[in-house]
């Protein structure tokens, strides 16, 4: 995944060492040497962490991360800040101040992967919704402009799981103090009987339960759609760094180390729930935002209108972030023969199980519209070209390898679909010429038999290269 880290430190040699280890992991790095710098670079360079170190003269760390969260045009960027302090006072105030976590010098690496992977993730997902609630509002309707610290953290839903009775009694009291509703379970079968009957805004899980893997439960958890946006708050030891780590790969959002400090506890709490109401908000705003005329009826997904404002918007983006975009466009072979044999309700089927299989195969801010007809675009931003390649051969795959059920006597019909595909750079482009790239790739693939993929300046992808990577799940860094 790749990503643009800014780092902030006053002391070249710290500056030295996180850039080498980031770098080694191929993430683009920025540097500041002081607060005002940083919030210099924040603006210019657009970066999707920010690794802000407290102690610095002039402007502190402190100073510097308020300033980033009180401004709507960037509060949603996640900041770590990296201290030798180890009081946990001074993380509380770093928390109270929008930071999203503390890392101690000296940095452990493992520790230091794991956070920046979980938040990068986190911060393109809210990216995305920005960019589609900005789109949507193009389209008449206004929507007020908040920021993360605006939202409220009273009076919410927290789960708790834990079989240590002291400890859920200490959660519990602290978690009231902002008038949550807490509800205590000592299992993880009590937790998903929970999270299947009720919403919450909060889950706690602790790595340490006697009878069972607390880890393991972080994963089950993250598989239930109805919570996949529920942030999770691990709580374990000194010792558990491997397991947090491996948590935060898997999608759970922060952890808090033994013994529990109230205060900590509290802050930690208060940014996860801001956090998660933010995205809802801008959710809620761009579904009230859209209306029918944005969507096609049949298949639900965005028509032509939204594709072209929406893709206009992310080239801009583009310029600025300097990052790739792919855009995919793909037909059903032989639809035609589909609605001149079956009749148009089948073919009205075949589209809307068209739809919902591209739908299921794409990254979660991924877009995918219909254009019209058997005509189809998916936009993938932030995407390097095998990445590309290979979400292109799993919607292929996803469409082709199983059946259509449809109303025809046998009960189902084989349906294949050709792709086309075009890598884009953050070069000046208009939406119609990323377009015709796209579409010269999809002609390109019906004359090379159709059920096939062709890219821009690759040609056609051999399908044996991609079969494993088409098995793979969605979810954390995984395609």
């Amino acid at each position: 995944m790749s990503a643009r880290v800014l780092v902030v430190d006053d002391i070249l040699p710290n500056v030295k060492l996180l850039e080498a280890k980031l770098s080694s992991e191929y993430y683009d790095v920025v540097t500041a040497a002081s607060g005002s710098e940083a919030l210099d670079k924040v603006k210019s360079e657009s970066p999707d962490i920010i690794l802000l170190d407290v102690m610095m003269p002039g402007m502190d760390g402190f100073e510097v991360c308020r300033a980033i969260k009180n401004s709507p045009d960037t509060a949603h960027i996640p900041v770590v800040m990296v201290t030798a302090l180890t009081d946990s006072e001074d993380r509380v105030h770093g928390l109270e101040a929008g930071a999203d976590d503390f890392l101690s010098k000296p940095v452990n690496d493992t520790a230091l992967m794991a956070r920046v992977r979980s938040l990068v993730r986190l911060k393109m997902t809210i990216d995305e919704w920005r960019v589609r609630e900005n789109t949507a509002n193009q389209f008449g309707v206004v929507s007020e402009n908040s920021n993360v610290m605006e939202q409220p953290y009273e009076e919410a839903t927290v789960l708790v799981v834990e079989d240590q009775s002291f400890e859920t009694d200490k959660m519990r009291d602290i978690l009231r103090r902002d008038r949550h509703d807490v509800r205590l379970v000592a299992s993880g079968a009590e937790a998903m009987e929970q999270v299947a009957k009720q919403d919450f805004d909060l889950i706690i899980v602790s790595l340490n339960l006697e009878e069972e893997d607390g880890l393991r439960l972080c994963s089950h958890l993250r598989t239930r759609d109805n919570i996949r946006s529920v942030p999770i708050l691990m709580v374990g030891t000194d010792e558990d760094l491997p397991k947090i780590a491996h948590g935060l790969e898997i999608g759970a959002h922060d952890y808090i180390i033994r013994p529990v400090d109230r205060n900590e506890l509290l802050a930690r709490a208060r940014t996860q729930i801001r956090r998660k109401r933010f995205q809802e908000s801008l959710r809620s705003n761009y579904e009230f935002s859209l209306s029918m005329a944005l969507t096609d009826p049949l298949t639900g997904l965005y028509n032509r209108r939204y594709l072209e404002v929406h893709l206009q918007k992310l080239l801009r983006k583009n310029e600025d972030n300097r990052k790739l975009l792919a855009v995919l466009m793909m037909d059903i072979d032989y639809f035609k023969k589909v609605n001149d044999t079956h009749g148009h309700g089948v073919g009205d089927e075949i589209l809307k199980e068209f739809a919902r299989r591209l739908e299921r195969n794409l990254r979660s801010f991924d877009l995918v519209a219909r254009l019209g007809g058997e005509e189809f675009v998916a936009i993938l931003p932030d995407i390097t070209p095998e990445l590309s390649y290979q979400i292109a051969e799993r919607l292929r795959g996803a469409i082709g390898e199983e059946p259509f059920a449809c109303s025809v006597p046998d009960g189902t019909i084989q349906v294949t679909t050709s792709v086309g595909g075009a890598l884009i750079d953050y070069g000046s482009h208009s939406t119609q010429s990323v377009l015709d790239r796209a579409d010269k790739c999809l002609y390109a693939a019906k004359d090379r038999g159709r059920n096939c993929t062709v890219f821009e300046n690759v040609g056609k992808l051999d399908p044996e290269q991609f079969k494993s990577a088409r098995r793979r799940a969605l979810g954390g860094e995984e395609i």
